[in-house]
């Protein structure tokens, strides 16, 4: 079975929060009502050695990224097919109509499913969706987050550009910004 994204009819507006699956994984749209779950997929501290906040495994900072997930109006939560296990997060943000471009982070999986490719059919299934309304995908990675970069690097995205961000309600923290455009993705 291929990836598929639902046959949905849209008018000209990108759907930030589609419902996306294929035969590993299903990305469907966060809601409140999902923070256990996803809490107990973050709880790992070494799912976040590497990230820029190393303490999102404690729940009340984990609280802060979730809410900040669900103000971007386009966080999913990520469930493994078979189980039905929530097993991580990531989200479309920044989406700027003018210049065709939107964002993919704040994305983690549970390290159970690490290495067996659910980070890169997850990516497939939010890129290919983007794709079909944007020319440009970014992704902001922290500079110390190795594991993700590597990732982003086997899709195919380019290193453009180190900024410093600021995460919602954290502090700034030194990001590589990686580029993925429609052209080289197709």
């Amino acid at each position: 079975m291929t990836d598929q994204i639902p046959d949905k009819k849209l008018k000209g507006n990108f759907d930030l929060q589609p419902e996306l699956k294929n035969e590993l994984i299903e990305v469907i749209p966060l809601t409140e009502n999902d923070f256990e779950e996803l809490y107990k997929a973050a709880s790992d501290p070494l799912v976040w050695e590497q990230h820029p906040n190393k303490d999102r495994y404690r729940r009340e900072v984990f609280e802060n990224f979730f809410k900040g997930a669900m103000e971007s109006g386009g966080a999913f939560k990520v469930k493994e097919r078979i189980t039905g296990k929530v097993i991580g997060s990531s989200r479309y943000y920044d989406y700027n109509k003018e210049e065709k471009s939107v964002s993919v982070g704040y994305t983690f999986i549970s390290r159970e499913y690490w290495g067996k490719s659910y980070n890169s059919r997850m990516k497939k299934l939010l890129l290919d969706h983007a794709f079909e309304f944007v020319d440009k995908v970014y992704f902001h990675i922290g500079k110390d987050n190795i594991r993700s970069q590597k990732a982003i690097l086997k899709l195919g995205a380019v290193k453009v550009d180190e900024v410093d961000m600021k995460y919602y309600g954290e502090n700034e923290h030194r990001n590589f910004i990686y580029l993925m455009e429609k052209d080289d993705w197709k």
